[in-house]
């Protein structure tokens, strides 16, 4: 009896068809990044964050931000 030391390695049967590939891969997209108005000044954020602009989240000074015409 011959023993041979090879291991075995998944293979696929057949090649992925360039279809099958961009269809699995179709998800993948980058999206756009959810944007709120600040309730207080109208500046454009991500929701749930603190208003880098005015410093205030839900309408509560969070932060004190100092305005750049001060520097």
């Amino acid at each position: 009896m011959l023993i041979l030391n090879i291991q075995m390695f998944a293979v696929p049967f057949r090649k992925v068809s360039k279809t099958r590939k961009r269809t699995r891969h179709a998800h993948n997209q980058i999206s756009a990044p959810a944007m709120v108005k600040c309730t207080n000044c109208g500046e454009m954020i991500k929701p749930h964050m603190v208003c880098p602009h005015c410093g205030t989240y839900k309408k509560e000074q969070i932060i004190e931000v100092k305005s750049k015409a001060s520097e």
